[in-house]
């Protein structure tokens, strides 16, 4: 299905397109002078016609924010679904409560604010309230505080809902050791520059990727490095390792993550329904999350983070609820809520939305599910700590991280928050500089190719390097 919109004046070609994609997430936007949808701006007013349906608004001071609340509230009336974000779009709302919390501003008058101004619930302006306390609370203040990625560009199998860098290991064999040579190198020199720069590591994170998706000796190998480089002797708040899929993980790398340092990680089953795991394409089943889950709780792990998807292909209401009951039995520390975005580079957009049909939950029915992550989190007692949002996410919704008191992951909140250096290594990492005083960021990102990524590995230290500089050597 196509959208066809007539537009008088293409200067807010975005801002309508971004309104309707709300609505349409799935279907082909188009602009052409024969749409049956019309939206005609000048300088007083703003109109919008639909066959028989007509809505008109004032202009203000703000003609963008204008336009996006009549489009917005007249395809909520024409199709009767409600996305409680209302207009906004950015990726991170709690941004915006956190302003209004600077200026003094009262919690009541912030979710006017979000009403009025941006046509959101009263509950997502609540979310971004407690969301926004908690991330000022630890948020960085200090240019010296830096935190650490670690990319690994493998994965044991391509989950059809990913876009990521994330080469299935299985017909890349030949291109691990190469990588994990030019990882390494990455690895001790920027070693060398963190330590002459004196600058203080707060949180390591080890993602991709799968990074135990390569072999025992291999992990071993590789955790002994970033050890020796970012974690040894460093004042470290947080060392977490994004394990993922239970089908790569092994007894001997939860060992040699305890013999490292790690301090947090991630087991995630997304869903834990057997027939969508296969179908996603996860290579692992339910059974296998419970398995790894309790070996790592035997081993001592004490802050384990799991991650669940809500708009999976095929779940409703009733799977939801099982895959709830299912993490409430093995109480992890933390919970990462996702709203399925559907990526059109993903295997899912490609072969399942487009070619095979599969229709997507509809909104009431979607809300519901996520009420259910929400009474599972109350379950758990864990509260909300950060928040972000994406494109064509399924329901408009968003992406929420839950944790009990003091087990909030701190890298994810300064990610977040762009707030803190954060330096990258690997393939298609992206390295941020951020320059608090001036309120600014740089960004280096090495390729994402992982041939080119290790032909090419002293290029990507130096470019790094004279970024960084122009901040630790002022």
């Amino acid at each position: 299905m196509e959208v066809i919109i007539k537009l008088n004046n293409l200067k807010y070609r975005y801002d309508v397109y971004q309104m309707f994609n709300i609505y349409y997430p799935l279907e082909e936007i188009k602009f052409e002078d024969n749409g049956e949808y019309i939206v005609s701006i000048d300088e007083k007013k703003v109109t919008f016609l639909y066959k028989d349906f007509y809505k008109e608004s004032i202009i203000g001071d703000n003609i963008k924010e204008d336009i996006k609340k009549l489009i917005f509230s007249s395809l909520k009336e024409l199709t009767g679904d409600y996305y409680p974000w209302g207009i906004l779009v950015g990726i991170r709302p709690s941004k915006i409560a956190l302003k209004y919390l600077e200026e003094g501003k009262s919690d009541e008058e912030i979710i006017e604010l979000f009403k009025v101004k941006h046509l959101a619930s009263e509950d997502k302006a609540k979310l971004c309230i407690e969301v926004a306390r908690k991330e000022k609370e630890l948020v960085n203040k200090d240019e010296k505080n830096i935190a650490i990625y670690i990319g690994m560009a493998f994965c044991p199998t391509r989950c059809f809902y990913c876009s990521f860098t994330a080469n299935p290991i299985g017909g890349n064999k030949k291109l691990v050791n190469p990588y994990l040579d030019a990882l390494t190198y990455e690895i001790r020199e920027i070693k060398k520059y963190v330590d002459e720069r004196k600058l203080n590591i707060e949180s390591v994170y080890f993602g991709g990727g799968t990074p135990t998706s390569v072999s025992n000796e291999e992990f071993e190998a590789i955790m002994k490095e970033i050890y020796i480089a970012f974690v040894k002797d460093k004042n470290l708040k947080e060392f977490t390792v994004e394990c993922g899929r239970p089908d790569s993980i092994t007894l001997e790398k939860l060992e040699s993550m305890k013999r490292y340092n790690t301090t947090r990680i991630s087991i995630n089953p997304q869903t834990m329904n057997d027939n969508t795991l296969k179908m996603i394409g996860r290579g692992h089943t339910s059974k296998d999350v419970i398995d790894k889950f309790n070996l790592a709780r035997s081993l001592g792990f004490n802050d384990i983070n799991m991650d669940m998807i809500i708009g999976l292909p095929g779940e409703g209401i009733k799977e939801v609820d099982y895959t709830a009951n299912e993490i409430l039995k093995l109480k992890p520390d933390s919970l990462t809520v996702h709203g399925l975005s559907l990526k059109r580079a993903s295997i899912l957009y490609e072969n399942f939305i487009l070619k095979k049909g599969i229709q997507i939950k509809k909104q009431d029915e979607l809300s519901s599910m996520y009420e259910i992550s929400r009474e599972l989190a109350k379950s758990l007692n864990i509260k909300p700590y950060y928040m972000y949002r994406q494109k064509n996410m399924v329901g408009n919704m968003e992406n929420l991280g839950y944790s009990k008191e003091g087990k909030e992951c701190l890298y994810n909140i300064q990610m977040i928050e762009d707030k803190q250096t954060i330096i990258a290594l690997g393939a298609d990492a992206v390295s941020k500089v951020v320059f608090l005083e001036e309120d600014r960021i740089e960004r280096f990102g090495n390729v994402k190719d992982i041939r080119e990524y290790t032909s090419r590995i002293k290029e990507m230290v130096e470019g790094k390097i004279k970024l960084l500089d122009t901040l630790y050597l002022k």
